[in-house]
């Protein structure tokens, strides 16, 4: 845990939930062990949704669809979400839970690598979630910010890898270094970036808040 466990289960007892459904999805991550955003990072997405009041929102990494029905169910009626998601086991089964929550209207699912897709999109997106492969956000972005409009809402999840991103790259497992050492560029990048007002919160297991201010 990033922050004290004691007040960060105290914060999660405070939580409100969410609706039945939801609760049933992420009863089924949990069970056969696919990662979804955590409880307070939920809260913050609710907030934001509820700030910015989107219509278009692009999420980078799909999985089993949980994070994509969140947005859906908190965003406003009119808003559109686009999804990316590469792996093939888990496709079928976030049309499926799309399908089972009637949002096969509201959510549109892209199957393949983002790398790829991210280029043959328009856009404009008015927020954008970043919660793919950590070690390959860095080469998103340029794609990223291309797609979101000046005051666009750029959101970036598990980006202190549990608190490994502050250790030395040697303190760290060899097979974890290259993400380790592109998230670090990765979060370096977002609070230099000319077109972006960023901050870091340490809220699960690290999410950035990025808005573009330039075009």
């Amino acid at each position: 845990m990033i922050a004290d466990e004691r007040i960060s289960a105290f914060i999660d007892s405070l939580d409100t939930g969410n609706t039945p459904f939801l609760n049933e999805i992420e009863s089924e991550a949990k069970k056969t062990n696919v990662p979804i955003i955590r409880t307070q990072t939920q809260s913050l997405m609710k907030l934001l949704l509820a700030i910015s009041k989107p219509t278009s929102v692009l999420e980078v990494g799909c999985a089993i669809g949980f994070s994509a029905l969140l947005m859906s169910e908190y965003a406003p009626a009119d808003c559109h979400i686009t999804t990316i998601e590469k792996y093939e086991k888990r496709i079928p089964i976030a049309r499926e839970n799309f399908k089972r929550a009637g949002r096969e209207d509201r959510i549109t699912l892209l199957e393949g690598d983002a790398a790829d897709i991210l280029k043959e999109l328009d856009g404009p997106y008015d927020m954008i979630f970043m919660d793919a492969a950590k070690g390959q956000y860095i080469h998103f972005l340029p794609d990223v910010i291309r797609l979101l409009p000046v005051g666009g809402i750029l959101v970036s999840d598990n980006v202190l890898q549990d608190g490994d991103v502050i250790e030395s790259r040697f303190a760290v497992t060899r097979r974890n270094r290259t993400i380790h050492s592109r998230m670090r560029e990765y979060l370096y990048e977002l609070m230099h970036h000319p077109n972006l007002v960023t901050t870091i919160l340490s809220v699960g297991d690290g999410v950035t808040i990025s808005t573009k201010v330039r075009g």
